[in-house]
């Protein structure tokens, strides 16, 4: 059975279900996806979501942490918690027998998460020693030091982890006032599927939704990069350097051209070996092991990104390669045996992009999210089948502001 989509009433909100049924193993995978919730919903603390979701992963009040992490693993259920930049997202899985206990376990987390101060400082406690040692990852510390010049004044340019200060001064209000605001009915999208029929599905769901308060129906601010190219270094003890380069994009997330971004971006850096950026730098010159570029469009931005390491004394060497690279492919474009290669990956690779249960319902959830109907990804495979070299070449041309390209630079 594809996956499909069905709305469900539930005390006047109307709440999407994406739902797959899929019998081969005795199986049940349950995601409340809650949008708008994510880390661009940190605008006072930077790291508040992602704490707030690890706090939800230490179990109920009444069991604790342990207990509760005991009585999943005994019926080999899984329950977790986590957060992107638009989403929050709390995930349930279980054999097909174990479901009920699951929902059960699911139920009772809702109602009486651990809100307990012990619970907070060890979360606290485990994300600031995380972050201490991000101090010393130098494409950690390089990448966010992009965002915070791409989106410069935004909570984009925040690391969504938060900063040592930023988490430390997040208390048991703050997460709990996160959770009651943003785990609400009006912003959630339940993705189902596995060996239970939808009839069954929406039963059980229905009764954990109506826990939930209805909140406030909110959309997803969309933020610009900045409109001046800027560069950013850092000095650190280091025998690399560590150049993330990253420019705008002028694409919307229901763009109908996003598969000729896909292409495009593909030769020019996504690809690995054979992409125009790895050709340059690591094949013809040597200035470094790997170098990628890739377009991201979302709801909140849309940019593109790329980034390598490189000797310190090659340094200048590398940045100028990326701009004459990136020039190149602007003013020339592709050629058509660059063309036919990725249209031969592309669709020649999609089995395995498709073979698992959540690897689909996934791709239906951000088909709906963004605005298509179910089935968008499966044309945008056509598309890409027919495309022809005179129309990707015109679309990549159109896209000059990928020249204004900001630099965040970690080096000796």
């Amino acid at each position: 059975m594809a996956a499909t989509i069905e709305y469900m009433d539930i005390n006047g909100t109307r709440v999407p279900i994406i739902f797959e049924n899929d019998k081969r193993l005795p199986l049940v995978n349950m995601q409340f996806i809650f949008t708008n919730s994510g880390s661009i919903a940190d605008v006072n603390k930077s790291g508040l979501a992602k704490l707030s979701a690890k706090l939800l992963n230490q179990g109920t009040k009444k069991l604790g942490s342990s207990a509760f992490a005991l009585s999943l693993e005994s019926k080999a259920i899984h329950i977790a918690s986590s957060t992107g930049v638009e989403t929050f997202v709390m995930e349930v899985g279980s054999l097909k027998e174990e479901f009920d206990e699951a929902v059960t376990h699911f139920t009772a987390l809702l109602k009486d998460p651990n809100y307990t101060q012990e619970a907070l400082s060890q979360v606290k406690t485990m994300t600031i020693g995380s972050l201490s040692a991000k101090a010393n990852d130098f494409d950690y510390v390089a990448s966010n030091a992009l965002k915070s010049i791409l989106f410069k004044g935004t909570v984009l340019a925040q690391p969504s982890a938060g900063t040592i200060e930023s988490v430390k001064s997040i208390t048991l209000p703050d997460v709990e006032k996160f959770l009651q605001t943003h785990l609400t009915r009006s912003n959630l999208i339940v993705v189902m599927g596995g060996d239970i029929s939808l009839e069954e599905a929406k039963k059980k769901v229905r009764k954990i939704i109506k826990l939930l308060p209805q909140g406030e129906v909110t959309c997803v601010k969309h933020f610009n990069t900045i409109k001046k190219p800027e560069e950013i270094i850092i000095k650190k003890e280091t025998q690399q350097a560590y150049l993330y380069f990253g420019s705008p994009y002028k694409m919307t997330v229901d763009s109908e051209d996003y598969y000729k971004a896909r292409v495009a971006t593909f030769i020019l850096g996504t690809g690995g070996f054979g992409s125009r950026l790895m050709e340059e730098i690591r094949v013809k010159r040597g200035l470094a092991y790997s170098a990628y570029a890739r377009v991201n469009i979302s709801n909140s931005s849309s940019y593109m990104s790329g980034y390598l390491q490189t000797k310190l004394d090659s340094l200048d060497e590398a940045k100028k390669t990326v701009k004459e690279v990136i020039a190149d492919f602007l003013k020339n474009g592709v050629t058509q045996e660059e063309l036919d290669q990725t249209k031969k990956f592309i669709l020649g690779s999609e089995p395995l992009r498709v073979e698992t249960l959540s690897q689909r319902l996934n791709r239906k959830f951000m088909e709906h999210y963004k605005g298509f109907t179910i089935g968008q990804t499966e044309h945008e495979l056509k598309m890409i089948k027919k495309l022809k070299l005179k129309d990707l070449n015109k679309f990549i041309k159109k896209h000059t502001e990928i020249l204004e390209l900001s630099f965040a630079i970690v080096t000796k």
